[in-house]
Formats: structure tokens, C-alpha cells, sequence
């Protein structure tokens, strides 16, 4: 059954100037057709596009992140429970109410976590202590701070080869020291250089920095431009891609060390049942064996083995930057096909 005009004014899906307008530019039209058009418009314009989930919620306020160099990392981690005690006996010398739990590894230091969060104080007091750390290196030890947010964004409009060079991650990291839309920004891990396709000279950038949970730094630099040479640079924001996480207990990809349920802790070189600061004490090829007809490698002589990696099986620590793994951790359809390879073995 034909509607009329007017009963097509009265439906919900439209109004008398829409169906005006729309019979003033097609006379011909029935008032069924022009219902039909008038409900195609006012459903286009409901959608609404889809929301960049572009940040991460606020962590835990319970820790303390300290930046260092490599060495004094594995220096700290050595004696871990060592290091948590005295730290302990400090701040309640300082009558301090906080207590330190457990440190763990992150990737550009270590993380102490407390019973409280703790204030400016606190935190330059912890900081003091590491510094006297016995053959501590007290200059690469930068001030402690407490977590933030972090935001997600993405760099595109870049070649990979240009006459600038290489576009690599330091590069991008002193390009954007450099610039004046990043000076009161902080990097929360070191830019990614991704090809968009392997045969492609572009690249996107990805970029990770420490934000307020409402990411007011974030929305204040997010698709806006900026010159790398003669190249104009866009920044947009991205979806939250925190990785692949790998566990540091027993070194494979897929799961955090925290649900890892495996109950020996793994070395990175050889994957034996010891941890890697060990590693000269228990690897069986670094021990004296005289039916092998092997000498224990000397103290501070460079180890001599070739090493293996867990998951690539390359001649490699499990943890190398080299690994095939580690230069796919943000890439899932890679990891799935590498699981699906392993299970039909």
C-alpha cells in the first residue's frame, strides 16, 4: 500500500523540510522512495565513527620506576632480596612508613614495588641508597619517578631510505628531542620503524609516551605536522598495542611472567634450569668435564659457546634484540602462524 505525503511526514524517520527538499530535487519520485531515502540518511548519520582506545588505564601507584644502564641492572637483580632488605632498613631508619616488596626487571631499569605509594621524599631517598651501591655506577641512575598513563601514537608520511639517511628508532629519538611539539613530552620506550609493506620505502612510527590519565599530552600534539627534512611528518593518534608479552622465567612468547606455569626459572643462553646470572656456575659446557676432556671457562674470560635461542633456535640469548621474535613482538599474525608451525610438528 502507497503512502501519502503527508503520511510519510508523520513517520519518525523524517521531517516535512527533509521531504521538501528531497521531492523539490526528484519530482518524480513516489513517497515510498522518498521514505526510503530519507531512512538510508538519518541512519548514516547515527553511526558514529569508532572511538581510538589509544591510551592505557592508569597503573598501579604502588611502584617505583628507576631508569639505568644495563650493568647495573643485572648488578641490582643479583641479589635482588639483598638489595630489598637494606633498602628496607633505610627508609625506616628515616622513620618512613613505606615498605619495599619485590623489584623486578622493566626495559630500561628496574621497578620497585611498595605498600603505598610514595612521595618526592621517599623516592629521593631510595634513589640515595642505590647510589651507594657497591660498584654501582651512580651517574647512569636517574631520578625515581612513579607510573603514569601511557599514549599510543603513530608517525606517518616517511620514506625508509631518503637523503637523510635510514630512518631508524635513534634517529626518530633525536629527531623528536628536537622538536618543539615534543618538548614537554616524555618517551615511554624506544620509537618502532615499521615498513608498511617489506617492498615499501615508507614507514610508520610508532610512539609511546608517558601521559595523565585524560591524555592531555597526547590530544595536545595528535594530528598535527612537523618537518623531518624536506618531509612533512603527521602525528596520529593509534589503538593501545602494548606487544607480545615475553616471560622472563621461562623465556617464551605468548604469556607474562606472572602466569607463566612453568616452576623452574630458565637461562637466556642456554635454557637450563638456572637463571642466567648463574649461568657460568651451572651450564654443563661452561663446567669442568674431564671425560669430555674440558676446561671450566676462566673468571672474567669472555664466554667461548655459542649460545641458542629457545625460540628461534638461532645463535643467540633468548632475550637478544636480534631475535626474529622480539623484531615481530607487535605483530600477532606473526606469533599466531608461529604457534600454528609449532603445533603441527
Amino acid at each position: 500500500m502507497k503512502k501519502s505525503y503527508a503520511q510519510a511526514s508523520k513517520s519518525n524517520l523524517s521531517r516535512v523540510e527533509d521531504i521538501l527538499q528531497v521531492k523539490e530535487a526528484f519530482p518524480s519520485l513516489s513517497a515510498d522512495e522518498v521514505g526510503k531515502i530519507l531512512k538510508v540518511k538519518n541512519s548514516s548519520e547515527g553511526k558514529k565513527k569508532p572511538k581510538l582506545n589509544m591510551m592505557t588505564s592508569d597503573p598501579s601507584r604502588k611502584e617505583v620506576i628507576i631508569l639505568m644502564t644495563k650493568s647495573n641492572t643485572e648488578l641490582i637483580m643479583k641479589s635482588a632480596y639483598k638489595q630489598i632488605t637494606n633498602i628496607n632498613k633505610h627508609l625506616k631508619n628515616s622513620n618512613s612508613d613505606i615498605i619495599t616488596d619485590f623489584i623486578r626487571l622493566s626495559n630500561n631499569g628496574v621497578i620497585i614495588t611498595t605498600n603505598r605509594p610514595a612521595n618526592a621524599t621517599k623516592l629521593s631517598r631510595i634513589k640515595n641508597f642505590l647510589k651507594k651501591i657497591n660498584n654501582i655506577n651512580p651517574i647512569s641512575i636517574e631520578a625515581p619517578c612513579l607510573p603514569k598513563s601511557k599514549s599510543y601514537m603513530k608517525i606517518v608520511g616517511l620514506p625508509y631510505n631518503s637523503e637523510l639517511g635510514t630512518i631508524t628508532p635513534d634517529f626518530i629519538k633525536g629527531v623528536l628531542k628536537e622538536t618543539h611539539l615534543f618538548k614537554d613530552t616524555t618517551l615511554a620506550s624506544k620509537p618502532r620503524v615499521i615498513k608498511v609493506f617489506s617492498k615499501s620505502n615508507k614507514v610508520v612510527v610508532w610512539v609511546d609516551i608517558w601521559d595523565s590519565q585524560s591524555g592531555s599530552a597526547a590530544k595536545n600534539i595528535i594530528n598535527r605536522c612537523f618537518n623531518i627534512g624536506c618531509y612533512i611528518a603527521t602525528i596520529q593518534g593509534t589503538n593501545t598495542n602494548p606487544g607480545i608479552p615475553q616471560c622472563k622465567n621461562c623465556w617464551k612468547w605468548g604469556h607474562l611472567t606472572l602466569s607463566c606455569h612453568s616452576h623452574i626459572s630458565r637461562c637466556t643462553k642456554c635454557y637450563g634450569a638456572h637463571i642466567t646470572e648463574y649461568y657460568r656456575e651451572k651450564a654443563w659446557y661452561c663446567m669442568d668435564n674431564k671425560k669430555a676432556n674440558r676446561v671450566a671457562t676462566k673468571e672474567g674470560e669472555p664466554c667461548p659457546h655459542i649460545f641458542k635461542c629457545i625460540n628461534c633456535k638461532g645463535d643467540h640469548q633468548a632475550d637478544s634484540y636480534s631475535c626474529p621474535y622480539w623484531h615481530n613482538r607487535f605483530n600477532r599474525d606473526w606469533h599466531g602462524r608461529k604457534q600454528q608451525e609449532l603445533f603441527c610438528k
